[in-house]
């Protein structure tokens, strides 16, 4: 009876509990991963915004230059592109080249003389306003100070027209990209890490390891193809990671780059917390299952000891031993029922056997 009821009240109790411990568990993680899923998109859309915000103001400034500069004076012209790259040292260079591609005029006179036909950013500039992925300038590189690293540069350009509305030159600047990389990384939280990657999933900004690789995992194919997407995904150092793709650094009429932002955190890291409350649970419902079992123990024997005691009697009238009388049991109804029982039994039992009908003799 006490092995039965310990164990079988065990089974009753632990079974239930570590179900719903279980389903509460996982509930827990599923909720953490979707929170820090829309944690990690809040940031994302925040950076891309500010990003595409600032590249706009940039992108302005340029296309408001090719308004009011002339072709027809390049020494003005200087003296305005000089007075632009004065006021926003964002500008690594600006100039205006004419038709067939030679820089008429420059800030500080960097490349003026100098044929940029064939560069992408003046091709493009002919046919309306232009942005250009960032790339190396080796002409523009020789004529800066030296930083230790190849520099790499971002450019936007539009078409210079005259007032009959003919396209006369193009307008270009080129922008340092440390600048662009370092107002990236300046939004990104504690644990997370923003990558700026390219149509064909180069990284060209990010995690010093990744910069200038080529991505294969779901969420930079995802980013090649545009989409928006929230995955739980192993990337190549081996760990996992909650992905967010946020699909196009946009705003207002700037040109596209054809930029996407990843932004990605440490599984491990960010559900650490979840983890620990999930280990503080399993460690309650265990020290409560512990004192659970300990009362159930002691409810198995204070329900067991009655009848271990009343089934001893028991044998003992059964094997015609009467002079012990039974334990008078009162702990609950049916251990006391079944005493008052063995207590009737046993005083039948040593009453002297008299046959029926005769009668007793008495003594004179």
């Amino acid at each position: 009876m006490k092995t039965i009821i310990f164990v079988g009240g065990g089974l009753l109790l632990l079974a239930p509990a570590v179900v719903a411990g279980t389903i509460f568990a996982d509930a827990m993680r599923q909720r953490a991963e979707v929170a820090n899923g829309a944690r990690l998109r809040v940031l994302g859309e925040i950076a891309a915004e500010q990003l595409g915000r600032n590249m706009h103001q940039l992108w302005q400034a340029v296309e408001g230059m090719g308004r009011i500069v002339s072709m027809d004076d390049p020494e003005a012209a200087r003296r305005q592109l000089d007075q632009l790259a004065q006021i926003d040292r964002r500008y690594t260079w600006i100039g205006i080249a004419d038709v067939e591609g030679k820089v008429v005029a420059a800030s500080q006179g960097m490349l003026e003389g100098v044929s940029v036909a064939e560069r992408p950013w003046f091709r493009r500039g002919l046919n309306g306003p232009a942005a250009m992925d960032v790339h190396a300038a080796v002409l523009l590189e020789k004529l800066l100070p030296a930083i230790g690293e190849p520099r790499r540069f971002v450019d936007f350009a539009a078409p210079l027209k005259n007032a009959q509305g003919a396209v006369t030159g193009v307008i270009g600047a080129h922008f340092d990209w440390r600048l662009v990389q370092d107002g990236l990384q300046a939004t990104k939280g504690p644990g997370v890490e923003m990558l700026l990657v390219s149509r064909d999933r180069t990284v060209l900004s990010g995690p010093e390891g990744l910069r200038g690789s080529t991505l294969s995992v779901g969420s930079a194919i995802a980013a090649g193809q545009a989409a928006s997407v929230s995955l739980h995904e192993r990337w190549p150092d081996g760990k996992d990671y909650i992905t967010v793709v946020i699909p196009s650094v946009t705003y207002a009429d700037m040109p596209s780059f054809g930029w996407s932002i990843i932004v990605r955190a440490d599984t491990d890291a960010v559900l650490d917390p979840t983890r620990t409350i999930t280990r503080t649970f399993w460690s309650i419902l265990g020290a409560g299952m512990l004192v659970a079992l300990g009362l159930l123990y002691l409810l198995a024997t204070w329900v067991a000891t009655p009848l271990r005691r009343l089934a001893g009697t028991a044998e003992h009238l059964a094997s015609g031993r009467s002079d012990t009388p039974p334990y008078d049991e009162t702990r609950y109804e049916e251990a006391s029922r079944l005493s008052a029982a063995l207590v009737r039994i046993q005083s039948q039992s040593v009453r002297p056997y008299q046959p029926a009908g005769v009668a007793t003799r008495k003594e004179p």
